[in-house]
């Protein structure tokens, strides 16, 4: 599946949305966590100002999130 062209602002707002709170802000990076039955999830986002991220780096935070790919990519 081809990742779609989002910027890190949309995926912060897209997490908080599904549970994710954030937790911080360092630099220019959004930290946020989620707690699902006692297993925590971490994710850090990268905003460079509205700049759309790498295909790689949402790979990243879907896997840090807990989410596949493809179920991450519908939340869109």
């Amino acid at each position: 599946m081809k990742a779609p062209s989002v910027s890190g602002k949309k995926v912060v707002n897209v997490l908080t949305k599904n549970g994710f709170v954030v937790i911080r802000k360092k630099g220019s990076h959004f930290h946020l966590t989620k707690t699902i039955m006692s297993k925590t999830f971490h994710v850090t986002i990268p905003m460079h100002g509205n700049r759309d991220l790498n295909p790689f780096v949402l790979h990243s935070i879907a896997r840090q999130a807990g989410y596949a790919f493809e179920e991450f990519v519908k939340l869109f």
